[in-house]
Formats: C-alpha cells, structure tokens, sequence
C-alpha cells in the first residue's frame, strides 16, 4: 500500500505579506514577553478573514448564505483535482475539458509564480463568469485558485462570486500550487472553527501517493 506525503500549499503569513487592496495588513504583534520579564510569551495577530489561503463562505457575497461555521465539514478533505491553466488570464468552460468533475476542482494558474509576500497583482488570472456557471452544472462543491480572489480584479457585479457561492460553492483562495502537475489528489482544507464569519484564514494541504 502506498504511502501519502503531504506539501502544504498554504501561503504563509507575516508582516509585508500582499492582501486584497482595502483590507487590513496582516500583524503578528507581541502581547507578553519573557524577554521583557513576562511569565510567558503571547502574540496577538490581526487581519481581514480573507488573509493569505482563505476560504470564502456564501455569505461573503450572499446575505442569506451560510457561514463559516455552517459548512459540511466533509468538503474539506478530499480528492481534488488540479486543472493546469498556465497562460491566460481567463479561465473559460473549454479549460474544464468535457469529461465529468469531481466535487473539488483547484486551478493552478500563472498565479503559481506571484510571489506571495510580493505587491498584490491585479492582472492575475481569474475564472470567467460562464465558467462559474459551468462549474454549478457540473456539481462541483469547491473551487479553489491560487490567488487572492477567484474572480477577475474590479469585475462589475462581482459576477464570478456570486454565481459559485449563490450555488453553495467554497471558495478556497490564494493556494500555492507550483510544483504540481495536473491530476487527481488528496486534499485537505482546515478553516478556523469561527462562528458567524463570511470567511476564514486556513491551512491547506495536497496529499501526492509514493509507493
């Protein structure tokens, strides 16, 4: 039986690190120092819930869509598949190829090569409404990509978000897929049991099989 080595694809975070234009940057700041005479060290952090690898909830974008704490917790572990994307800046429904997907689908895109504590970038490559659309119709549960948003920079309506997470899909952002050839994988995706958030900081992880 084969053994499965696990790489976080998860971007780390710390001070400088890009976040969405508006949000809060992201602070690790200290609260108790041995050092300076405390019992023991504390560090307090600060950061919009979309930090870094995050996952969206619906009601990020759907007022009546459900939060954090209410997603099925078996969507986050899983096989996934990585549908390699490497030089557009629109993935489009004939990237999806015509077979079936299954319920979790990652894209890795030129994005892979944005550095994460990097600028942010708004050229980076984003899904195409119709594509959403042909995602809802194939009955994936979770998109994921690797950058900040899943959608296009400044796109009017925000047209993307709306239609994966109008249909209850996840959103996972800013993955860090390089490295990986496209194929099927084990995934897992753990965001903060926070209750009552539209999103959250999470750690992600690809499992790849060795024998």
């Amino acid at each position: 039986m084969g053994v499965v080595r696990w790489h976080d694809v998860s971007i780390p975070l710390k001070s400088g690190m890009a976040v969405w234009p508006g949000d809060e940057p992201f602070a690790l700041e200290a609260a108790a120092r041995m050092a300076k005479g405390a019992e023991c060290n504390i560090s307090r952090l600060s950061c919009s819930v979309h930090t870094g690898t995050h996952i969206d909830a619906p009601w990020h974008f759907e007022d009546d869509g459900k939060r954090i704490h209410e997603l099925d917790p078996n969507l986050f572990f899983g096989p996934a598949l990585i549908v390699d994307v490497p030089d557009v800046t629109l993935i489009m429904p004939e990237h999806l190829g015509s077979g079936p997907l299954p319920s979790r689908v990652l894209f890795k895109t030129r994005n892979s090569d944005i550095p994460f504590d990097g600028p942010f970038r708004g050229d980076y490559t984003a899904l195409d409404t119709k594509t959403a659309q042909r995602l809802v119709e194939l009955g994936v549960k979770l998109v994921g990509i690797d950058y900040l948003s899943v959608g296009p920079y400044q796109q009017p309506g925000q047209a993307t978000h709306h239609c994966l997470l109008g249909n209850d899909i996840v959103i996972v952002e800013g993955l860090r897929l390089a490295g990986f050839l496209a194929g099927l994988y084990e995934f897992v995706v753990l965001p903060l049991a926070l209750i009552d958030a539209d999103g959250s900081p999470c750690r992600a992880f690809i499992g790849v099989g060795e024998n």
